[in-house]
């Protein structure tokens, strides 16, 4: 399992992952390790936020890199209050056994200021892989 933190203008974005062997298909000639993700966003700052976007950069061992960019996060845009958190579990597909993630949720507060919270950088592979 790897982690990340970050927080950006009181908005904490913690991310966990995990390989998830069961999705996987490391021994066909499809070869492909899927991976799960969740986040929590918390939001300690004095505004009320609103997530409206998101934009992930996926980086594989070979350096191939996609990004994904969204309106929400699983079908979500939520409104955080000070004080309140939003938790979502959501998957990454790779072509190889070991990769990265990183990106933002772009945020704007109750009276429209709009700003990028970080998502720190995070790896994705296998227990055991070498690297």
């Amino acid at each position: 399992m790897s982690t990340s933190e970050a927080i950006t203008n009181g908005v904490r974005v913690r991310v966990a992952s995990q390989y998830l062997p069961e999705h996987s298909h490391a021994g066909q000639s499809e070869r492909q390790w899927f991976f799960a993700y969740t986040v929590k966003i918390s939001n300690e700052g004095i505004d009320t936020v609103q997530l409206v976007s998101r934009h992930w950069v996926i980086t594989d061992a070979n350096g191939r890199t996609e990004e994904v960019r969204g309106a929400g996060v699983v079908g979500a845009q939520p409104v955080l209050a000070p004080g309140e958190s939003f938790e979502y579990t959501s998957g990454c597909p790779l072509k190889t056994a070991y990769g990265t993630m990183r990106g933002t949720y772009q945020m704007v507060t109750d009276d429209g200021q709009q700003f990028d919270a970080e998502i720190a950088p995070f790896a994705l592979n296998i227990p055991y892989a070498v690297n």
